[in-house]
């Protein structure tokens, strides 16, 4: 054994130390002593009490007494227990013995064997002789490492691209199972520190141990190998790691290291395995780029996959011992001056000294590549450079493998024995170079020499093949020196070799080959049978993929230009687009036309047959087969690029050749956009009916691609090429995901966006671990979205369970600078990713600084445009290359003038987007210039090719990757994550969007009209109980003063009333408002879509607050004149009451005093004589009959009083108003302005025709208005007041002077009939109404009424009858039975609203939306031109008839408006019950107290009239308490009365009686604020009643509201959604007959936001009827009919309703 040896077996079999010792411990010590071997330390360790710390003090003691006393010690261990020496011998140790043997024995056989080990040591192998000790220790570190349950099933690369807890804390590892993940993590992250093996120390756990060594009474300080047990040697921990892993993450991990220059293991030492592994597959993915000296001049360079690239490979062993660091010799050789790097891990590394204890046997690679630096290359061309880990006699297999594919091999010595000698002279005949690095250190030097001597003939060794290094040999010297001998080696023509060869030896020497795998075969050979056809990569992707070519980007140019109608020229509109739809349609049939060829057979094959492993193979197979004919064609183009452009004589072939670089690149993407194009134009052809659903070939495909997502692949979301999105399969793609995850598909979508080629993909691969490509010609193209799993215990703190990642191209890209719409490009690109993402970096490069001012400017359009929608995203800006350490403090004034220009771009981007309010950077997105700016150092410690990865890099990045999740975890408290199929509504919509160019008039997004929508319904709700409260109250305070007195209804009474409704309607508003605040801080999904709205509901609040504040202070005063009213007749009737009472006092006392007793019809006379002598008596004063229509008459002229002379003229040639209003009112030719209408004409081509039409419909609107007016009135059952004729001219004269009446260009003549005409028809009603009211209430009748009453009173008192039933009786007809019937008729109307809005189908009713859906619907169903006509002609009227046939037919079937009148009445009977019960037990109270009291208590309730009461009261002596419990036994029979009375009414009958009309609430609730488009007159849907903007879901045609072109007098079939981006004009009057261009029509309409269709079929339901109806409507227009599109005949009724789903955002 070697010096050290047995020191070396003390620190690492402490374990099996400790148990032997303990077998018999005591003995040990004696032994010890007697030995003298201890002494003085003897009683201290004797004294433990423990058994183990008295062990570990032992070894201790004897480790510090050095080498010698390590040998003694291990000597008596084998005296006292034989055998355990060799129990504790290092693995492989013995095994020289066997190969001396065995290289006798092959010398004496055949001299010249090269190979002389492989098969015995397969024999040794096999007979187990070897692996079960490597097994062991294997075995025994996983353990360690809690690896075990991935031996079998090993790790994946989602595995560790999960996102945990982790993910957002600076972790270090405090325990061994914790390194793994450590390394994994930090490899994936390109950290340099990944290697580090050293465990994290609490410092509480050092002084707890110093205490329990004080404790137990020993020292303090020792020398101790704690520190080195607590962690593992790196190499072991790589084995362990790469051994756990399945190849697909052993492949990542080794592209990480190589990244960070770190040296890879080519052989891994056979552990569980009889044989060694190369890691081919391993390295398959590893590209490198360099410079070689030969093509310094021409600044070319060469980029090849590593295991293709053949270069010389210089080989390093250990023959023996060595006592300096081989691996760190070659870290020193390998390095370029001033900037050493680590490349082999080294015994003066952290953990690099502890001993290892699975990785002997492990080979190194690493490669030196030229960067064209002559000065400062250390090789003109490539080298790799391998290290074998132990010592070559124990590792022999792979020492011969190294002298076989190496081109010289250094043998690194100390000294050679025999025995070594016999070993390297087994190596005669090899082709390999030999060196020897002697350390004459130990041993005999003059001995080794000899024997080197020796070998010198054997293996042809001259002088300058022994490099010696001793004590005195200056290091720095000695480097140069190995470097000139490597380079004189790789300028010798020295064998080269790539690792594909090398795997071939490897075979032959039985080393398996991590390639050789089954399925990793079986997958190459089918991605071999795809490529090997590949040979020209243009030519490939022209005949083979022919879908994307031509005819894919003229697709894209076609849908483009459906939306922007750039070309449309001359051609109408609805015409081009039917061209451009015929085009498309075209185009798609020539792509479904195309077969699939052989090799995109077998692709589809390949990803849809195989097993799932297979499958992997398969696709990575495909893009290392790919990429390598992409480079190779790259470099060829690019060398004929280079001399054409020497000779600059044929420009033509220039350009043609850099189009061909720029579209060279051929990756699996290009196969899968393949399949999608397949997958859509099916999807066209089934759409358009030339194929059916059981004809589909590629249903399956969209499944097979979201697996692919599932496993982490990246999948094409906007095709770079030809700058579209394939809609329909990207949505069927993440439909399928969002099935696969079971709906659970909550995520947070993370963008990265800013300048080509400055490192967007490669900060996205480091910061997740990702694997968008970075290499050269491999630039991302488009937009590719990949999907990271949020590991399940960290779903609910994170707030979702995956990060969609989405990698765009880099802006300003120069290939596509020189296209016309490049600039387009990049706004189109931005604006779609920075809509979809909730985080978005923006990644600046401080060298492309300059080219930054654009990219911002492009970016803050797409931040404006995004807070318009109510998308608010965070924005992260990262400097790349900024490598100092106090770059973010220096960096404050750059920060705060990145602001300053920011808001400058913002101001000036938002006066772009025709937006008027003032803006700033911030007020457009989530930004904190201290916060969200991110100084990273650059990529690249050094200079590439053989720079690493720059430590200051990868921290950075991960700073920013922790700050990021604190920031999802903060903003999911706040805003509910989109699930996948709200985010593929946010690509549909945005994408629509994109298109139309005009983004922010043009957005339109189901997620957002959903939002909307809710809060409308929401709103609504509010609305009404606003509404309702109000209602109430006004009825409640109506009641109150119906039963007050003259003298509490003076001065006063008013506005205490005011002041009341004023603090009620307060109290009801902020009751809405709060009710707004609570939804928008609910947490409901999406919305801060809709923040933008609030205002809107705010105003309209405060709208209805005005409106029903207006309404209540009306209907007060209304109430109390109408009282005082009232109160002037009651106080006339009252005082003949008295008279008649007095009187009839009078005759009964004479009746009582006459004998004999009177018979009935006696006492009949004497009252009769008595009423009619006193009658004669009173002098009756009646009230006032007036001639209504004078007065009328008179207010009609001071109305027109100041409009000239000829309007007086007019009006006293009219004659009375009861000449009017009962024709019809007839339009005539002078109540048009003939001079304005040739204006008009001359102006807009808008004919007399048309504008008498219009006048018509004004008139009948107006006529219709007044006639409901003065329906309400008449019905309120009171006196005519003047002011209603007031109010009928002020709604006249309102609508009169509004803009679109005075466009009409009526005369005063038009004005004066009208008005003649309103006021006549109301004139009558009025007058009506008046005689009405005073025969009502005149005295005489009113007493003639009373006379039973009295009669039957004055009867029962002369008979002495108990009268208490009767009056109670009487009370019960005459006082409360109307009292209840009125109570019903003021509460039904509010309980009808409410029935209506709380059952099932109330949705209807909930926002103008979902009603004009339904009306729409249910038009199509009945498909009838008149209903069709009403709609559109008079919105207003049709939906007043809809409401009212509804409400009527809904009641009329069934019994649910007598349950809602029984439920009224049932209430208030139990007040009055209860009003009854509390006086029952009032004593000494007399009938007239208790009717007072029992009127008083309900007189917020009922109206009780006095006049009735009066009679009641009337000489009623009956007692209280009866008197209440007769009324409340009359009570049963007066409800079971009441409610038959109203179940016999007629619907009609019964809502024309309501005090609250539920229809006109109804009403309210959907006609919204009745505005309609300037074009098409489609009415707005938006909520609320204050709102800024109008819109509709869908436009129509605009033939259908009469729109005709006056030439040809066609109706025409324009549709205002599509107008509104084509590059049409329209003139109107606004314009003053000026052409204005439609796309900027808000310059008339500011207030109208006409939005394109989202998507071509949205129209299809107007475009149906439009065709349907054609010759029917031009006749009913008197106007021909249009000459539609031939496609809109095409369009079925099931169409049509799929259009109106579509438009109105219903499932």
């Amino acid at each position: 054994m070697a010096t050290g040896d047995k020191y070396r077996i003390l620190c690492t079999k402490r374990k099996e130390l400790v148990e032997t010792i303990q077998r018999d411990p005591d003995n040990i010590l004696d032994e010890l002593l007697a030995q003298c071997i201890i002494i003085e330390e003897y009683n201290s360790i004797n004294q433990k009490e423990d058994i183990v710390i008295k062990i570990r003090k032992l070894l201790i003691h004897i480790q510090k007494k050095g080498e010698s006393t390590c040998q003694q010690f291990l000597e008596c261990l084998e005296i006292l227990f034989p055998g355990t020496n060799q129990d504790l011998q290092p693995s492989g140790h013995g095994k020289s013995n066997l190969f001396l043997f065995y290289f006798s024995h092959q010398k004496t056989k055949n001299k010249k064997a090269s190979r002389p080990l492989f098969s015995l040591l397969t024999h040794f192998t096999v007979m187990g002789l070897l692996l079960p000790e490597k097994n062991k220790a294997l075995q025994g570190l996983l353990s360690k490492l809690k690896l075990q349950e991935y031996q079998s099933t090993k790790l994946r690369l989602r595995d560790v691209l999960e996102i945990g807890s982790e993910s957002i804390e600076k972790w270090t590892p405090q325990m061994l199972e914790d390194l793994p993940w450590h390394f994994l993590r930090k490899i994936m992250a390109l950290n340099g520190t990944a290697r580090n093996t050293s465990l994290g120390h609490r410092a509480c756990d050092d002084e707890g141990g110093s205490e329990k060594a004080q404790i137990a009474g020993g020292d303090v300080f020792s020398f101790s190998d704690t520190d080195i047990r607590e962690s593992l040697h790196p190499l072991d921990l790589l084995c362990a790691v790469l051994l756990c892993s399945d190849s697909f993450l052993q492949q990542e991990i080794l592209s990480k290291m190589s990244m960070c220059q770190f040296a890879l293991p080519l052989l891994l030492p056979a552990l569980y395995t009889p044989r060694c592994t190369l890691m081919l597959w391993a390295m398959r993915d590893i590209v490198r780029k360099w410079r070689p000296h030969s093509l310094a001049e021409s600044r070319g360079f060469r980029e090849e996959s590593l295991v293709l690239t053949s270069m010389p490979t210089i080989s390093f062993v250990r023959l023996g011992s060595c006592s300096f660091s081989k691996s760190k010799l070659l870290n020193e050789v390998l390095s370029p001056s001033q900037q050493h790097h680590d490349f082999f891990i080294h015994r003066d590394m952290e953990s690099g000294n502890l001993p290892r204890e699975i990785a002997d046997g492990l080979v190194e690679i690493s490669w030196y590549f030229p960067g064209g630096r002559k000065n400062s290359d250390l090789f003109p061309e490539p080298v790799a450079v391998t290290n074998l880990r132990g010592d070559i006699e124990s590792h022999w297999l792979q020492f011969t493998f190294l002298t076989v594919v190496s081109s010289a091999v250094f043998i690194v010595t100390e000294s050679i024995s025999e025995r070594q000698y016999a070993l390297l002279s087994s190596l005669q005949g090899s082709a390999t170079k030999y060196y020897f690095i002697l350390n004459c250190k130990n041993g005999n030097p003059m001995e080794t020499l000899g024997f080197l001597n020796k070998l010198a003939p054997v293996l042809n060794l001259s002088k300058s093949q022994l490099l010696k290094k001793d004590s005195t040999t200056n290091n720095a010297g000695f480097v140069q020196k190995l470097k000139s001998a490597i380079k004189s080696i790789t300028s010798s023509h020295p064998k080269r070799m790539n690792l594909e060869a090398m795997a071939v030896t490897a075979r032959e020497l039985g080393i398996q080959v991590d390639e050789d795998r089954k399925e990793c075969q079986i997958a190459r050979k089918w991605a071999r049978e795809i490529t090997v056809e590949i040979k020209d990569v243009a030519k490939y992707r022209r005949e083979m993929l022919r879908l994307q070519g031509d005819l894919w980007e003229k697709l894209a140019k076609v849908e483009k230009e459906l939306c922007r109608m750039r070309r449309q020229g001359e051609t109408a509109t609805e015409d081009y687009k039917c061209q451009l739809r015929e085009e498309r349609l075209e185009l798609r049939r020539q792509q479904n036309q195309c077969d699939r060829t052989d090799g995109l057979i077998t692709f589809i094959n390949g990803i849809g047959q195989l097993p799932s492993m297979e499958k992997h193979y398969f696709l990575k197979w495909m893009k290392f087969c790919l990429d390598h004919i992409a480079r190779d064609n790259l470099f060829k183009l690019r060398d004929q690029y280079k001399g054409k452009s020497k000779m600059a004589d044929d420009p033509q072939a220039l350009a043609m050749l850099d189009k061909l670089i720029s579209t060279t690149s051929l990756g699996v993407e290009h196969f899968m956009r393949e399949l999608g194009q397949f997958y859509e134009a099916e999807c066209s052809m089934v759409k358009e009916g030339d194929k059916t659903e059981s004809q589909r070939q590629f249903t399956h495909l969209p499944g097979i691609a979201a697996d692919l997502m599932l496993e982490g692949c990246p999948m094409e979301l906007l095709d770079g090429n030809s700058s579209n999105i394939p809609l329909q399969w990207v949505t069927d793609v993440l439909t399928q995901l969002h099935a696969k995850l079971g709906g659970r598909s909550r995520m947070v979508v993370l963008t990265v966006l800013g300048v080509q080629s400055t490192g967007k993909s490669t900060l996205l691969n480091t910061m997740f671990g990702l694997q968008f490509a970075v290499s050269s010609g491999r630039c991302t193209r488009g937009a590719f979205m990949t999907l990271i799993k949020v590991a399940e215990n960290f779903q609910q703190e994170l707030g979702c369970d995956f990060i969609l990642v989405i990698d765009t191209e880099g802006l300003k890209a120069p290939e596509l600078a020189l296209l016309e719409d490049s600039y387009q490009h990049d706004n189109e690109l931005a604006t779609l990713v920075i809509g979809l993402s909730d985080i978005t970096i923006i990644n600046m490069a401080m060298e492309n600084a300059t080219e930054m001012k654009d990219i911002l400017q492009i970016v803050v359009h797409a931040f404006l445009r995004m807070e318009e929608i109510g998308q608010k995203p965070n924005c992260q800006f990262v400097h790349q290359n900024v490598s100092f350490v106090s770059a973010h403090d220096q960096n404050m004034r750059d920060r705060n003038h990145l602001l300053e220009q920011l808001n400058e771009m913002t101001i000036a981007a938002a006066r772009m987007e025709n937006q008027c309010k003032k803006v700033n950077f911030s007020c457009i997105m989530d930004y904190d210039a201290e916060k969200h700016n991110w100084y990273i150092p650059g990529l690249w410690h050094g200079v590439p090719p053989m720079a690493p990865v720059n430590m200051g890099y990868s921290e950075s990045v991960c700073e920013l990757k922790k700050y990021l999740f604190d920031l999802i975890k903060q903003r999911s408290h706040n805003r509910a994550p989109k699930d996948i199929p709200q985010f593929v509504k946010w690509v549909e919509s945005l994408w629509n969007a994109v298109k139309h160019e005009n983004f922010i008039f043009s957005f339109r997004n189901s997620l957002v009209a959903e939002a909307y929508n809710q809060l409308s319904m929401k709103y609504s709700e509010w609305d009404w109980h606003f509404r309702k409260e109000i209602h109430l109250w006004v009825s409640e305070k109506e009641t109150v003063i119906q039963n007050q007195t003259l003298e509490k209804l003076q001065a006063g009474a008013l506005s205490m009333l005011k002041n009341e409704a004023r603090e009620k309607l307060q109290h009801e508003k902020q009751k809405v408002l709060d009710n707004l605040q609570d939804y928008f801080e609910s947490g409901v999904l999406n919305l801060h879509l809709i923040e933008k709205y609030r205002e809107d509901f705010i105003r309209s609040a405060n709208c209805l607050k005005n409106e029903l504040k207006s309404y209540s202070e009306n209907k007060c005063e209304e109430a109390i004149r109408i009282r005082k009213g009232q109160l002037k007749t009651e106080n006339i009737q009252t005082s003949y009451m008295q008279i008649i009472e007095r009187k009839v006092d009078r005759v009964l006392d004479e009746c009582r005093n006459k004998k004999p007793k009177l018979e009935n019809e006696e006492l009949k006379l004497e009252f009769e004589n008595m009423w009619r002598e006193t009658l004669s008596e009173l002098k009756f004063s009646s009230l006032q009959k007036h001639e209504i229509y004078r007065e009328m008459e008179s207010q009609l002229r001071k109305d027109l009083a100041n409009r000239g002379s000829a309007i007086r003229q007019k009006l006293q040639e009219s004659g009375s108003l009861l000449y009017y209003g009962i024709d019809n009112f007839k339009l005539k030719k002078e109540y048009l302005d003939s001079a304005w209408i040739k204006t008009m004409k001359k102006l807009l081509f808008i004919g007399e025709c048309e504008t008498a039409v219009h006048t018509e419909e004004l008139a009948k609107s107006l006529i219709d208005e007044g006639k409901r007016y003065t329906e309400e009135k008449v019905n309120s059952k009171v006196d005519y007041d003047e002011i209603y004729c007031r109010e009928l001219l002020n709604i006249i004269n309102k609508r009169l002077q509004q803009e679109d009446v005075k466009k009409l260009g009526t005369t005063a003549c038009f004005e004066v009939d009208l008005k003649i005409h309103i006021l006549g028809e109301a004139a009558l009603r009025f007058q009506k109404m008046h005689e009405d009211f005073i025969k009502q209430n005149d005295p005489q009748c009113r007493l003639e009424k009373l006379k039973p009453l009295y009669f039957s009173t004055f009867t029962d008192l002369y008979l002495e009858k108990d009268e208490n039933q009767t009056r109670a009786r009487d009370f019960c007809d005459q006082c409360l039975k109307p009292a209840l019937v009125d109570y019903i008729n003021k509460r039904l109307g509010t309980e009808i609203v409410d029935d209506i809005l709380n059952k099932a189908e109330s949705i209807e009713y909930g926002t103008r939306t979902f009603f004009q859906f339904t009306v729409q619907k249910k038009l199509l169903e009945e498909m009838n031109l008149d209903n069709y006509v009403k709609y559109i002609k008079n919105y207003e009227k049709f939906v007043k008839t809809w409401i009212r046939r509804y409400t009527m037919d809904h009641y009329r079937e069934t019994k649910r408006l007598g349950e809602l009148e029984k439920k009224i009445l049932s209430t208030i009977v139990k007040k009055v019950r209860e009003v009854l019960e509390s006086s029952k037990n009032e004593k000494n109270t007399t009938v007239l107290a208790f009717l007072n009291n029992f009127c008083e208590a309900l007189q917020q309730d009922l109206v009780i009239s006095k006049n009735n009461l009066v009679g009641i009261q009337f000489k009623n002596t009956a007692k209280t308490g009866q008197f209440c419990a007769n009324i409340q036994t009359f009570l049963l029979d007066l409800e079971q009365e009441i409610l038959p009375q109203f179940g016999g009414l007629n619907i009609q009958i019964k809502l024309s009686n309501l005090s609250l009309k539920p229809q006109d609430e109804i009403f309210k609730r959907v006609f919204g604020c009745g505005k309609q488009c300037p074009f098409c007159k489609v009415p707005c849907e938006a909520g609320g009643s204050d709102h800024k903007e109008h819109f509709a879901s869908v436009h129509r045609p605009q033939g259908l509201c009469n729109f005709r072109d006056l030439d040809t007098q066609k109706l025409v079939y324009d549709i205002c959604s599509s107008e509104v981006v084509s590059e049409n004009s329209f003139r109107k009057s606004g314009t003053k007959g000026k052409f204005h261009p439609y796309k900027d029509y808000r310059v008339y309409y500011p207030d109208w936001r006409i939005q394109p269709d989202p998507s071509i079929e949205a129209s299809d339901y107007w475009k149906f009827v439009f065709q349907k109806f054609n010759h029917q409507l031009a006749k009913s227009y008197n106007a021909k009919p249009a000459d539609l599109p031939r496609n809109w005949g095409k369009i079925t009724e099931t169409q049509a309703l799929e259009g109106l789903k579509k438009a109105f955002n219903m499932k």
